[in-house]
């Protein structure tokens, strides 16, 4: 009888990486409506989606594989109570920066509901429905960029002894990087999928944040890899 393999080794920048599965996470950074959606946040402050729009196909490839394998899933949401009290308040740098993009504001959802910009239990912080949490999944809610700052994502991690996280979410350089740094220094080993994270800030046609966060977690904090490397490792 074959022994189970537990094992696998990733081709990813800056070099090869052996995780073990039994002991790896997918994680989902802000994959929502506000940001990933028609009508959401993003989209109404004028943002351009797309490249969040082009990253879905291949993070529902990612997410199957992930659970065909017994992989956990964790789910990172970025939303405020109802009262707004978890922004730190009108003066703090946190609700100075979302002012402009009309975080609490009252808007109409797409779905005909009455919506809030990222305000829980609303359409505007609900997954994206092409990548819809399933039964067995973990939503982890977030009020900073980061995924770790005053939420229970830490102790989802170690309650399953979770030592590698496989990231993806949107965007690259702001809750992306602002989570990858912050498990870093928790010991993890991050590996971040490039096709499946995205960025809306540009610099110009030749450089993006998304280049530029990606160099920075492959050189100091993880390792970069794409999604059909990591569903090849997993059926390998």
């Amino acid at each position: 009888m074959q022994a189970e393999i537990h094992a696998i080794t990733l081709d990813a920048q800056p070099e090869p990486i052996e995780i073990d599965r039994k002991r790896c996470a997918v994680l989902v950074v802000d994959m929502q409506n506000d940001f990933g959606a028609r009508g959401g946040m993003f989209d109404r402050a004028g943002i351009d989606i797309m490249p969040i729009e082009r990253v879905v196909e291949a993070t529902a490839r990612v997410l199957a594989a992930a659970r065909s394998a017994g992989l956990p899933v964790v789910y990172l949401k970025m939303e405020h109570s109802p009262d707004l009290a978890d922004t730190g308040g009108a003066g703090s740098p946190h609700s100075i920066k979302h002012a402009r993009l009309g975080v609490g504001k009252e808007v109409p959802a797409p779905d005909g509901r009455a919506g809030r910009i990222l305000v829980r239990d609303t359409w505007n912080t609900d997954i994206l429905p092409q990548l819809a949490p399933q039964a067995g999944d973990v939503i982890v809610p977030k009020h900073r960029y980061s995924g770790f700052f005053q939420t229970d994502l830490d102790k989802v991690l170690t309650d399953r002894n979770i030592k590698h996280l496989v990231v993806t979410g949107c965007t690259t350089s702001v809750c992306v990087e602002s989570t990858v740094r912050d498990a870093m220094f928790r010991g993890y080993h991050c590996v971040v999928l490039a096709d499946c994270t995205a960025e809306p800030i540009a610099n110009d046609q030749f450089r993006t944040n998304h280049e530029a966060s990606l160099l920075t977690i492959q050189l100091l904090f993880g390792w970069v890899s794409d999604s059909e490397r990591f569903v090849a490792s997993l059926d390998g």
